[in-house]
């Protein structure tokens, strides 16, 4: 597993930013929690240069919402997708990035042909076997509960990028 090559990141919603609890509202929507420290993990990606997509099935804004705070743009959270290859060849063209550059996270079987595909598949530790097969790397944590944080952390700091700047910080966020 080579972190050095790493120039971008892309993951799934249900299962991998939250632990795939779904709560349905009356209105259709969902809600889903999502772990703080994941979320900073995103902002330093952000904050140091690196692409961030969202890959997801999943069709509420709120995902959206939540991601675009975290500092990834819009244009990068890709919502209800059905064949998620589409959407990652999509992010790898719009930053001029080859699959091997990217790694991403997934947790189920519509994330095993993009984890086939990308530099390093990343899935959380309660993976469904066929992601955990597909896999590289099978964090300590599971979905939802900082499986982002550690392997961004991770990448970011074996390339010296782990660096937190109060001051962009406060501008960008």
């Amino acid at each position: 597993m080579n972190l050095n090559g790493i120039k971008a990141f892309a993951f799934d919603i249900d299962g991998v930013a939250t632990d795939g609890t779904l709560l349905c509202m009356p209105d259709g929507d969902f809600l889903r929690l999502y772990d703080a420290k994941d979320g900073f993990a995103i902002r330093m990606a952000c904050m140091n240069g690196y692409p961030v997509a969202v890959i997801t099935g999943g069709s509420s804004e709120s995902i959206r919402k939540r991601m675009t705070a975290s500092g990834i743009k819009p244009e990068d959270v890709f919502l209800h997708c059905r064949d998620k290859m589409v959407e990652f060849r999509q992010f790898c063209e719009r930053y001029g990035l080859s699959p091997e550059e990217v790694m991403y996270f997934g947790d189920d079987v519509p994330d095993v042909e993009v984890m086939q595909a990308c530099g390093c598949a990343v899935c959380p530790s309660d993976a469904v076997p066929e992601a955990q097969r597909a896999a590289d790397w099978m964090t300590d944590a599971p979905g939802g509960k900082g499986c982002l944080r550690e392997a961004i952390e991770k990448t970011l700091k074996k390339q010296g990028k782990w660096v937190f700047d109060p001051v962009v910080y406060k501008q960008r966020f």
